[in-house]
């Protein structure tokens, strides 16, 4: 009995140790902890910046509304910032989502600490039909960075409805160069 006790010891320990070997990975220098910030946005804090990256801006506009017939109708429209790593191979760091509105004056920052995103992982912020606070001029300006040579997508969609007719367009950012 005595023997039987040591055998399934010798067996548990050995699973544990197993089990701890096969759930410990190495850590590339890129990978950094996932934290869910919301439930509509997986949102990836990164605890780093890459000393060596060059940090570019992206300008992005967006119509939260646009007129209809005369200056004073307008028809109020939602939309959405989508930021894309098209890379296979490596991450995209942000550390800047700023919401402007059409005076130029800043309504809101979306994140406060740089954030990444996965290679091929998209992310999006919404601004709600009843969002008037951007108005017509309203746009995005993102601060991004890589370690490596990529080529991320940042565009906006809009969409809204007159009566029965629906619509929507796109927007692209384009890189603010000073």
């Amino acid at each position: 009995m005595k023997k039987y006790k040591i055998v399934l010891n010798n067996i548990c320990l050995s699973l544990i140790v197993a089990t701890t070997i096969m759930s410990c990975k190495e850590v590339s220098k890129e990978e950094v902890p996932v934290e869910i910030l919301d439930n509509h946005t997986l949102d990836r804090k990164a605890n780093t910046i890459l000393i060596d990256s060059l940090v570019r801006q992206v300008y992005v506009p967006i119509y939260s509304d646009i007129y209809n017939q005369t200056r004073d109708t307008r028809t109020l429209l939602t939309a959405t910032l989508s930021i894309r790593n098209t890379s296979l191979k490596d991450s995209l760091f942000v550390s800047k989502i700023d919401y402007y509105n059409t005076e130029g004056d800043l309504v809101r920052s979306y994140i406060d600490t740089p954030i990444y995103l996965t290679p091929m992982e998209s992310i999006d912020y919404v601004i709600e039909q009843q969002d008037t606070s951007g108005g017509s001029g309203a746009n995005f300006l993102i601060d991004w960075y890589s370690k490596k040579q990529l080529n991320p997508l940042f565009q906006a969609v809009m969409v809204g409805g007159l009566g029965a007719q629906a619509f929507s367009f796109t927007t692209e950012g384009i890189e603010i160069i000073e």
